[in-house]
């Protein structure tokens, strides 16, 4: 799907008048109402919106030096929709009977349920607990009592057994996931446990996996709707973790406790020699697990095209089973004619080690239809490792943390022929690049491809202002970000795509309609709001409005956008 980056040029007269035009125009394809500005109390962040109701949103904020997780101070907060007021904020106390615990989590279950979730570390007894409490929704203080739900035997403080959950699509379940200490060379151990909503334990199982540790990585756990709990992991043959001989070394498997843990299942998912860049899964409706992802002709960090399939976890026949390449357009998009034509004259001779893929896409999304089939989102996602040398300049060149492992392949060369103790700076530059969207027919096969164009670069700060938020209204897919206003401008004939760096930008709407076809608009220039959208805040609240959410420095607001 060809987008040129200049089709929305005439909505401008010019780049100076940008911000004047953006407030004169008749016909946008979103509206945002903003609220009126807050003030963050010192050293603190919000961190998600926890959930809404038909009157308002409750969010998340840790105060902290350093703003983690842990010993940080934790506050609920909640707005109204229609104006976006803040009604209420209260802090969540984390100490008890003279012992402080550590924040865990804040979370909805079904019912309009809010629980606070937080651990202590029991150095004498060498456990670590894992508590829920209550949080009354009127006032927002969290119940005197504490429930113990699980614990894990723990070396020292430092070492502790955590814990990590998972909430069914429904929210009526939901899986407590602990790694149980284990000896070397001994095979991985870990506890699963199943609760209601009401944090009433259905099921809990000890399991010792049957691979050794060191061999097995965990990539994703699940718990669906009746209880089952499917876990999907990573065996490698050996140490090169990634291929030999031009072959992956590795094979993707799943796990599946059904029937309150008595029905213990492995499937393994392969392609044969292709290389599996990127794997998920969904529980549908009828119990069946939707798989699918991307894969490679070349090795780990690129993707060639797209694969999906059905197993249904009581027979284990597998259905509708379908790999397809990307077609040579849609991967060549935005590259330039000299390249194209290279990409070209490989695709034509066969050649896989030149022939053209996408590179470093991260799977975010899998979306099942009501019709069988499905939606993959995936971005370009990838961070660069540098040192600054305030003597020589730059030296080296940066690894990559992979998207799929979270490997990193690091090369650093510093040149000192004066024999100086030279000062370096560790840089990081955190690329959130390129959305692509896959539309795949129930029979697995591809129905169309969409690639939104957008280059997001910035240095230090994890990319806090980076990334996208997605909204779904009727049959279109709606992308926010933040964009270079520069790739607007109608005056600029370069067709290059300018680089969104962490400043001045604009709230661009990427929408995908029913057939794939994409259209881009700025639809507000955020110097006007005083503030800078985070998209990994903003989040649906509505069937066609989306809560937008914006700081800078210590002031905040919120944002009503209307499609």
């Amino acid at each position: 799907m060809s987008i040129d980056k200049k089709i929305y040029g005439f909505l401008f007269l010019s780049l100076i008048a940008f911000n004047g035009l953006l407030a004169q125009m008749t016909e946008r394809p979103a509206e945002i109402a903003w609220s009126n500005p807050y003030s963050e109390p010192p050293k603190s962040m919000l961190t998600k919106i926890i959930h809404t109701d038909a009157a308002g949103f409750y969010g998340l904020r840790l105060q902290a030096a350093g703003v983690t997780a842990g010993k940080a101070d934790v506050f609920v907060e909640y707005y109204l929709k229609e104006d976006m007021k803040l009604k209420m904020s209260k802090t969540l106390e984390l100490k008890f009977k003279n012992k402080t615990r550590d924040f865990e989590d804040v979370l909805m279950m079904k019912g309009n349920k809010m629980y606070f979730l937080t651990s202590f570390n029991n150095q004498a007894k060498k456990k670590n607990y894992l508590f829920a409490q209550s949080v009354n929704l009127k006032n927002l203080r969290p119940s005197p009592k504490l429930n113990k739900i699980s614990e894990v035997a723990t070396k020292n403080l430092y070492q502790e057994g955590g814990f990590r959950s998972h909430i069914s699509k429904d929210t009526s379940k939901i899986l407590i996931y602990s790694m149980l200490p284990k000896k070397k060379k001994e095979p991985e151990q870990f506890s699963l446990q199943v609760f209601d909503s009401d944090f009433t334990e259905l099921w809990s199982k000890e399991i010792t996996l049957p691979f050794n540790a060191k061999n097995f990585s965990v990539e994703e756990y699940r718990v669906d709707n009746q209880g089952n709990v499917y876990m999907l992991g990573v065996i490698y043959e050996d140490q090169s973790k990634f291929r030999r001989g031009g072959k992956p070394t590795y094979q993707y498997v799943l796990l599946a406790y059904r029937n309150n843990g008595t029905d213990v299942e492995e499937y393994k998912v392969d392609l044969g020699d292709k290389f599996i860049t990127d794997l998920t899964y969904r529980v549908a409706r009828n119990g069946d697990l939707v798989f699918s992802g991307f894969y490679s002709d070349k090795g780990n960090y690129s993707v060639k095209g797209t694969y999906f399939f059905r197993l249904d976890p009581t027979t284990k026949e597998i259905s509708n089973k379908n790999l397809k390449a990307f077609d040579f357009k849609f991967i060549t998009e935005y590259m330039t004619a000299k390249k194209v034509d290279k990409a070209r004259k490989a695709d034509k001779k066969g050649d896989k080690k030149k022939a053209p893929e996408l590179y470093q896409y991260a799977l975010d999304e899998l979306i099942l239809r009501s019709d069988g089939g499905a939606v993959l989102i995936a971005e370009q996602y990838f961070v660069e490792e540098r040192y600054d040398n305030n003597d020589f300049g730059r030296y080296g060149y940066g690894g990559r943390y992979g998207g799929f492992y979270g490997s990193r392949y690091r090369f650093n060369r510093f040149n000192n022929p004066y024999g100086y103790n030279s000062y370096r700076d560790q840089v990081y530059e955190y690329n959130y690049n390129d959305i692509i969207v896959v539309n795949i027919k129930p029979t697995g096969e591809i129905e169309w491809t969409a690639r939104i164009p957008k280059q997001q670069v910035t240095t230090n700060d994890s990319g806090y202002f980076s990334s996208y938020a997605m909204s779904i209204v009727k049959d279109k897919f709606h992308f926010v970000f933040n964009d270079n206003p520069k790739n607007y401008d109608p005056n600029d004939k370069s067709n290059r795509l300018y680089n969104y760096n962490g400043r001045n930008s604009v709230i661009t709407l990427a929408t995908i309609d029913k057939d794939g076809a994409v259209q881009m608009d700025p639809i507000y220039d955020n110097r006007q709001a005083g503030i800078t959208t985070r998209p990994k805040i903003c989040k649906q609240i509505g069937r066609n409005e989306m809560l937008i959410y914006g700081e800078r420095g210590r002031k905040y607001r919120f944002g009503s956008l209307k499609f």
